[in-house]
């Protein structure tokens, strides 16, 4: 994904919606924190944005953040997670390590695709296993599923919301690539076993018929934020 992302024409718009939506919260609540982790920006802009309000940064790649282990170079004011918790093995381990990583007081600020994303994808992948359907888009939560989850995970005060984002593809193929740019390889196939080339044939025809009279397919993204209070 970090490679990908580096492409002139890398998609990344799901992670400046994300970003977009980070920064207004921030200025809402007028953050000043001293201390922040950002996991999932490869832009650099959050960083930037943190750094000119006087915060000492670290950054993780998505990825690269792992759910079974606690965060090193805690305690931190606030954590900022984009996209990469749509596809983590174990989210309530990921958000009890966030909570754990915090300093009293700190805040997590989480988004990323939730539940009602990518029903095109599914219906195509549907298509491509025929009668043996198989898991191929990662589990995704909703909002209220988040709330619960963060509630668990120990935060003593969750806010949990959603909005819907829009993206129109001229193929099937654009949208892979498109998620791959993005680090969301796990949203398109977990563990699930290979599509064959006839598989992928039939998924690009369901695709397809779901163009609108312009030849282009509307999808949708659910964009969930979790925000918690240590």
């Amino acid at each position: 994904m970090i490679t990908r992302s580096k492409k002139p024409d890398a998609a990344s718009y799901l992670l400046r919606d994300a970003q977009d939506d980070v920064v207004e919260r921030m200025d809402f609540m007028r953050l000043t924190p001293r201390r922040a982790l950002i996991v999932g920006d490869w832009t650099g802009l959050l960083p930037s944005v943190l750094k000119d309000r006087g915060a000492q940064v670290d950054c993780f790649p998505i990825g690269v953040f792992d759910e079974e282990h606690p965060i090193e170079g805690a305690p931190y004011d606030l954590i900022i997670h984009l996209l990469g918790l749509a596809t983590v093995n174990d989210l309530p381990g990921a958000l009890i390590h966030s909570r754990n990583a915090l300093s009293e007081d700190g805040l997590m600020i989480a988004s990323f695709p939730g539940a009602g994303s990518l029903p095109r994808l599914r219906q195509a992948m549907l298509a491509a296993d025929g009668e043996k359907p198989a898991a191929r888009i990662h589990p995704m939560v909703d909002s209220g599923s988040g709330a619960g989850l963060a509630k668990r995970a120990g935060f003593t005060k969750q806010v949990v919301d959603s909005h819907t984002l829009s993206v129109r593809f001229s193929s099937l193929d654009r949208l892979i690539s498109d998620l791959r740019d993005q680090g969301m390889n796990n949203a398109l196939m977990n563990s699930a076993p290979h599509i064959c080339r006839e598989g992928f044939a039939r998924a690009k025809q369901a695709f397809s018929a779901l163009a609108e009279p312009d030849g282009k397919v509307s999808e949708t993204f659910e964009m969930v934020t979790i925000t918690g209070w240590k």
